[in-house]
């Protein structure tokens, strides 16, 4: 708002607001939402604002940038929750408490084929697949699949591995694989070794344990004395499992258990997940956009926007005296059964809370050390380079294969770690293969010709859609010599940004890390940090991931361009049938070893076009 702009009066749309639940969103006067929040009255809440003086000079803050208010009415205040959720995830308000994941929680998913398989999964659920979960990591799954492997011995191969195989697999030689894709198991004895798995992953742990027993018995009984010491080894794998895996709890039933921590000005929520009562470990989430916040506000951010993606357990433990009337209701409603939040635990639900606020205070003290680490290795940078004021570090790299399929990478460093959010790819088009100058001209460009158009039109411009195009770096490092350097100051100078440090990374001899030399382009100097510098060990960092980022980009493009050029050539198959032949193979590798039977029978392909096919491929 400028200082010519009138003050901003909200009587005119506090007088038209409903005694309704909903949400509403406060907005700069560049029309930037600026914080989202919900109301079971609308009315009330939002005229609350602009009525008293806040305990908290953060809240007088956000609302001396208010110029404008919206709001929507919903038909709950759980529904009214989930759309704060989503509007808070889609313009991250700079005065929100936000809980940034970037990735989602991972599943168990236990597939509806006739054989299911038993795989890691992180997405939408679909039927008629079953999901279990969600776990707190990616090792929680993995260790868990390997419990189930050992134990009930599901197959895990795609779909396209196991309809190809001709003889077991080295799994089912080490006794994780009970081989249905030979015959080695029928469809009855596997679905009963899936539906055991199943009651493992619910927590029913006991009814797996009865049913084998009484198999067991069973086949001693009837003599068969070798199915009997499998059964009795599948028992005693189970009870070694669980031994492992089980908290102290009388319940069996499923709990989070949150716990919140504040060092400094560095806030730490642990969640403990507990299902069937199984650990499944813990995860510690620490906010952005915080500075200010106190305890209650952050554990109610962190409870709506994770429990507005994640269905909430049965129990949800807190240690706080904050009114959860309302968020069970919520939860109730969206999870279709009861949810109760205990605030005040006792007994074995202590025992939990002590253990996450244990590994809150951990996750604090790691996070501060690295935090201590980062800020020494940036002020070493600074002064070696007789900079200032150096916070957000953005870095290229080109990379390509006899230059084919070439594609520039650009990685953020900022606010003290590395910001994969912010990372862009470009896929290099239309220059020499192999020209890396050229290729390093057009990733500048278009990296950075957005900051200065924006820069150009001045304060007033509407603002970006990408808010990382937007963003000024203080120093840009490009991976090269004086040769990429020199293109990169040009571009730079072209759009008006020759103000941006630019700094090359050239190898050193044998590319030995540790020999880099940084390479000053207006300056015409070169120098070479010690190599156990720790500014050197910060440009290292972001120049290896630039260079990872580039190589795992470049080999996805050239894999994708190789996996359909050959199927592209053969002038009989067109894009449809190209599709459902890569499909049903699981790629160009699967379709050149398979036979003209194996083409024949995808949908789509007669006899003739198969041998047609078949022929042109070999």
């Amino acid at each position: 708002m400028t200082s010519e702009s009138k003050p901003f009066d909200p009587k005119p749309i506090l007088a038209q607001l409903p005694n309704l639940p909903g949400v509403y969103r406060m907005k700069s006067a560049a029309g930037e939402v600026i914080y989202v929040g919900k109301a079971r009255d609308l009315k009330k809440r939002v005229s609350s604002y602009f009525q008293k003086t806040h305990a908290s000079p953060r809240t007088d803050l956000m609302v001396s940038h208010v110029a404008d208010i919206e709001t929507t009415v919903t038909r709950s205040e759980s529904e009214a929750l989930l759309l704060e959720i989503n509007l808070i995830k889609s313009h991250a308000p700079r005065y929100n408490v936000l809980f940034r994941d970037d990735k989602s929680y991972p599943y168990i998913m236990i597939t509806g084929q006739q054989f299911p398989q038993i795989r890691f999964y992180r997405g939408n659920h679909v039927k008629p697949h079953r999901y279990f979960g969600p776990f707190p990591s990616a090792w929680a799954v993995r260790d868990t699949i390997g419990h189930l492997q050992k134990v009930f011995k599901l197959r895990t191969c795609d779909d396209t591995v196991y309809a190809h195989r001709s003889r077991p697999c080295l799994l089912h030689q080490i006794g994780r694989c009970s081989a249905p894709c030979v015959g080695l198991i029928g469809e009855s004895e596997y679905s009963r070794d899936v539906k055991n798995a199943e009651l493992f992953l619910a927590g029913k742990e006991n009814e797996v344990i009865d049913d084998l027993s009484a198999k067991m018995e069973a086949a001693a009984t009837d003599l068969q004395f070798e199915r009997a010491a499998a059964l009795r080894d599948q028992i005693r794998a189970l009870q070694k499992v669980l031994t492992k895996t089980f908290v102290e709890s009388g319940s069996q039933r499923d709990a989070d258990v949150i716990a919140i921590k504040q060092d400094k000005s560095l806030w730490c929520v642990n969640l403990v997940m507990i299902r069937g009562g199984r650990h499944l470990g813990d995860r510690s989430l620490f906010p952005t956009n915080a500075q200010g916040a106190d305890e209650g506000t952050v554990l109610a951010a962190f409870i709506e926007q994770h429990y507005g993606q994640q269905r909430a357990p049965s129990r949800i433990v807190l240690d706080s005296a904050q009114d959860v009337s309302e968020w069970e209701a919520a939860f109730s409603e969206s999870a279709g059964y009861a949810v109760k939040i205990i605030t005040r635990p006792q007994g074995e639900t202590r025992g939990w809370m002590m253990m996450a606020e244990k590994n809150a205070a951990l996750a604090l003290q790691q996070r501060l050390a690295s935090q201590a680490s980062q800020e020494e290795r940036l002020a070493a940078l600074q002064e070696a380079l007789g900079l200032s004021g150096v916070a957000r570090i953005e870095c290229f790299d080109i990379s390509h294969t006899m230059g084919e399929a070439t594609v520039a990478s650009c990685v953020v460093y900022d606010q003290g770690k590395m910001q994969s959010g912010e990372y862009r790819r470009f896929n290099i088009a239309g220059i020499q293969p192999g020209d890396d100058y050229a290729a390093m001209k057009d990733a500048l460009t278009r990296r950075y010709r957005k900051l200065a158009e924006q820069g150009e039109a001045g304060d007033d411009a509407a603002p970006l859609e990408d808010k990382a195009d937007a963003k000024r770096p203080d120093l840009v490092l490009i991976d090269g010599g004086k040769g990429q350097l020199g293109v990169a100051q040009q571009v730079m100078d072209e759009l008006g940004l020759s103000d941006i440090q630019l700094i090359g990374v050239a190898k050193g001899e044998e590319r030995k890390p540790g020999l880099e030399t940084l390479v000053f382009p207006r300056e015409n100097r070169e120098i070479n940090l010690r190599p156990d510098h720790p500014g050197l060990h910060l440009i290292q960092e972001v120049r290896d991931e630039a260079h990872r980022f580039a190589i795992t980009g470049h080999r996805a493009r050239r894999a994708k361009a190789r996996n359909t050029s050959r199927l592209e050539d053969v002038q009989s198959i067109g894009p449809k049938r190209r599709q459902s032949l890569l499909k049903h193979f699981g790629g160009l590798q699967g379709v050149l070893a398979a036979s003209v039977e194996d083409l024949a029978n995808v949908e789509g392909i007669s006899r003739k076009l198969a041998e047609t096919l078949y022929n042109e491929l070999h």
